[in-house]
């Protein structure tokens, strides 16, 4: 996952829509823009892209710590792999694939 761009691959639930400056044509002043993902100083952003990310590392069979929802576990036989999210960083999807 890029982390530049992380909060636009969060899909927004709720109906939102916007008037973007400089974006409006002449005789539609009244249309607004209906958001399908979320955007950078979007209230919902974080959290959006949390619910995101989430699936998609469960999607690699890493399991949330119970008590600490930024630590992920894998077990894969012998091994046990761990996934700690730092301030929106994580380690590369590289580390989690050596598993």
């Amino acid at each position: 996952m890029d982390v530049k761009t992380a909060f636009l691959n969060g899909f927004v639930e709720e109906e939102i829509y916007m008037d973007p400056e400089g974006f409006t044509a002449v005789g539609e002043e009244q249309k607004a823009c209906r958001l399908q993902r979320s955007i950078y100083a979007l209230k919902q952003a974080s959290r959006s892209w949390n619910t995101y990310f989430d699936e998609v590392i469960r999607g690699y069979d890493f399991m949330k710590n119970d008590y600490d929802p930024c630590i992920y576990k894998k077990i894969s036989g012998s091994s046990v792999a761990y996934l700690v999210l730092m301030s929106m960083i994580s380690y590369s999807l590289k580390m989690m694939l050596r598993c």
